[in-house]
């Protein structure tokens, strides 16, 4: 099994360090494939070269959209690409979008970063080597880098 990672340069934390160093810790050995690009609408391609070219499994797109609204806009621009790319090659690429006005500090937004792209990448190596771990988790209400929702009672 090959992961990929594809990660931008637009980012204002090293997302991809992150979830390699938390891939690696969980899965000794596994194969992993980066590639960087740009900005977040580069993402959808790179996500799909490494699926197609490089013969990646799973990729996670890591991006951080910034605080204007025409960063929302690209970020959903990308997310879409994201999806059709998904479809189009029917392998999961993992969108790991840490937007930059989720928390209020710089500090904060570091420590958010790395929480949410360890949490996803996590989720990452449960698809490919312990798909029964999301299964045990379905309607738990998991929010990835922040406080979980919980699950809902009658």
């Amino acid at each position: 099994m090959k992961i990929g990672i594809c990660d931008t340069t637009f980012a204002r934390y090293d997302m991809a360090g992150v979830a390699i160093e938390e891939i690696k810790n969980r899965v000794p050995g596994v194969r992993i494939e980066r590639y960087t690009v740009p900005g977040m609408k580069d993402l959808p391609v790179g996500a799909k070269k490494l699926l197609e070219e490089k013969e990646c499994d799973l990729v996670m797109a890591l991006g951080m959209p910034g605080k204007e609204p025409i960063d929302k806009q690209c970020a959903h621009e990308a997310s879409l690409g994201i999806i059709h790319a998904q479809l189009l090659t029917n392998r999961h690429i993992i969108e790991v979008f840490v937007h930059e006005d989720e928390v209020e500090t710089d500090k904060e937004l570091a420590e958010f970063a790395e929480r949410r792209t360890r949490e996803h990448a996590i989720n990452a190596v449960d698809l490919l080597f312990n798909p029964k771990n999301l299964e045990r988790m379905a309607g738990t209400g998991q929010r990835q880098g922040g406080k979980d929702a919980g699950p809902l009672r009658i």
